[in-house]
Order: C-alpha cells, then sequence, then structure tokens
C-alpha cells in the first residue's frame, strides 16, 4: 500500500517539474545582454586594479587604460 502512495507522490513531483521546465522557454534568437556592473564610489575606488595587473576594461584599472587585457600607463602607439 505504501509503495502506491510513494509511486503517487512520484508522479505528483515529476509532473510539476516538467510543468515549471516547459513554462518559460528560453529565445536562442536574443542575444545575450549583459548589465554593467554597478558600485558605490567607495567600492570602486577600492576595487581599482594597479598597472599591470590584469583587465577585462578601462573601468577596472587606476589608470583608466586597459591595454592588451593588462593595465597600463600609457596609451599604446598603433
Amino acid at each position: 500500500m505504501w509503495h502506491l502512495k510513494l509511486c503517487a507522490v512520484l508522479m505528483v513531483c515529476l509532473l510539476l517539474l516538467l510543468g515549471q521546465v516547459e513554462g518559460n522557454p528560453i529565445s536562442e534568437l536574443s542575444p545575450v545582454k549583459r548589465r554593467p556592473r554597478r558600485m558605490t564610489p567607495f567600492w570602486r575606488s577600492v576595487s581599482l586594479r594597479p598597472i599591470g595587473a590584469s583587465c577585462r576594461d578601462e573601468s577596472e584599472c587606476i589608470t583608466r587604460l586597459c591595454r592588451k587585457r593588462r593595465c597600463s600607463l600609457s596609451v599604446a602607439q598603433e
């Protein structure tokens, strides 16, 4: 008897889980939008990286110059 109750509970959980998965499909056509980080001025100044540290963009470096994924002191000559 308890086997039937266990099977019934598992079936209900499975149906609820499938309903959650199919409820909100992800569109592959929409481009991924990256939201810029928002920091307070205090954390922005504390988190700035020194010259020579790795970086992804200018906002991470103390000099505001990110060249070849490194915080730079001067603008690269091209």
